[in-house]
């Protein structure tokens, strides 16, 4: 299959062509052979219109066509092996390719969880010859029980990425300062996603004005701040790697702006459903808007955004927890947390950001920045590199539904 693109514009802050229109012409032989056939030039007029021609066939015309280093989603959940009524790997990654993912760090809360070497080799293996790369995420400690660190290094060795819990976030501080200086030695990463569980035990939505209107238990700001806190102490205390997963709070936005000044290597990321909704969505008492971290309020919004705008939040994460018709279909305080939104995350962030954050700030969001904080190849776009890329268009539509969605997972309120 050959692949014309013309006037194309570069998104790649780290290349000499960003900000340039450019021809490129692909030829493909197979999801991870791509190769590019000399037609590589800067776009010699400015009258030439954006268009990708397939086999000679055109198959798009628009306003704009725009080029970047593979997007990267830095935590998913594909349920695998489990709870494949949920989601399989080979779905979810079908979902990834859709959203426009090129890589995914994959959560290790699966049946059984990812705590050894055999693990990873299995998620590995199930994702040949998928056009995504997955990347799994070790557990921290074993069985993501809380309780004894897991074979951390082992699983380094085979493929890990970085370790977390994921969904069961670390309570034990003792716990957590021993993963921090045992990761340290191999310049390896934690995650955690920051919730006190025993803060936020029953809670079903944020604590605030509504969550009293609406008569539901809320889960206060401290829930997520008080473990940050914590675990920012501990970062100080280690001199190691933390990432923060889905931050909610304004609060947490402004530790981790204050402990990125004073120069810990701490990084973080937000979800585009908490930079586009408010626990508002939550007045209908609908399901589909119950996450953890909760929906928050619209000052903590504002201050994700800013946060994201600043550069105090470095990454976008889907969050994509994909769950069945009768997880979500039930009373709230029994229905399952969690949206599936992989397929949606650049439409939600374009939708909510694009007159409040250039283009080029938010691809870095999804390219560059969690390349550099989990050591993946920068892939920067040049002349001799064309792997691993993501096209997309800002002005053209597309809806996404329940009959042509790639993931497994109906919980999805953005669908039309």
């Amino acid at each position: 299959m050959r692949v014309h693109i013309r006037h194309a514009k570069v998104i790649d802050s780290q290349s000499d062509l960003n900000g340039k229109p450019v021809n490129i012409e692909l030829e493909i032989h197979s999801k991870k052979d791509t190769r590019l056939k000399g037609g590589f030039n800067i776009a010699a007029s400015k009258e030439n219109k954006p268009s990708i021609i397939v086999d000679g066939k055109e198959v798009y015309n628009g306003k704009d066509i725009f080029i970047s280093p593979g997007w990267i989603d830095v935590f998913a959940d594909y349920r695998e092996p489990g709870f494949e009524q949920k989601e399989t790997i080979t779905t979810g990654l079908a979902a990834a390719a859709s959203g426009g993912f090129t890589d995914v760090l994959l959560a290790p809360n699966t049946n059984l969880p990812v705590t050894n070497k055999s693990a990873i080799q299995y998620l590995l293996q199930k994702a040949k010859g998928s056009i995504v790369n997955l990347h799994p995420h070790g557990a921290i400690s074993q069985n993501i029980e809380g309780k004894e660190i897991a074979e951390m290094l082992d699983m380094r060795a085979n493929g890990a990425i970085a370790f977390t819990d994921g969904w069961k976030p670390l309570q034990s501080a003792d716990l957590m300062l021993k993963a921090l200086e045992y990761v340290k030695a191999f310049d390896g990463t934690l995650l955690q996603i920051p919730v006190d569980t025993a803060l936020s035990a029953g809670g079903l939505m944020h604590e605030g004005e509504l969550s009293t209107v609406l008569g539901m238990t809320g889960i206060p700001a401290l829930a997520e701040t008080l473990i940050l806190q914590r675990d920012i102490e501990l970062l100080r205390y280690t001199g190691s790697k933390l990432h923060v997963c889905g931050v909610s709070t304004a609060a947490s936005v402004a530790l981790i702006r204050r402990a990125k000044a004073e120069g810990l290597r701490i990084s973080c990321s937000v979800t585009p459903y908490h930079l586009a909704l408010t626990d508002k969505a939550l007045q209908g008492y609908s399901s589909l808007y119950k996450v953890s971290p909760p929906l928050r309020g619209e000052a903590d919004r504002q201050a994700l955004i800013a946060g994201l705008d600043d550069g105090t939040i470095d990454c976008i994460t889907s969050h994509h927890r994909p769950h069945e018709w009768d997880a979500k279909a039930k009373e709230f305080e029994y229905a399952a947390d969690g949206m599936a939104v992989q397929e949606s995350t650049f439409n939600i962030l374009w939708d909510t950001l694009k007159a409040k954050i250039g283009i080029e700030k938010l691809i870095n969001a999804l390219t560059i920045n969690p390349r550099k904080i989990f050591g993946l190849h920068p892939n920067t776009i040049n002349k001799e590199n064309m792997a691993g890329i993501t096209i997309f268009t800002t002005n053209d539509s597309y809806t996404l539904t329940e009959n042509n969605k790639k993931s497994m997972g109906c919980n999805n309120p953005f669908f039309k």
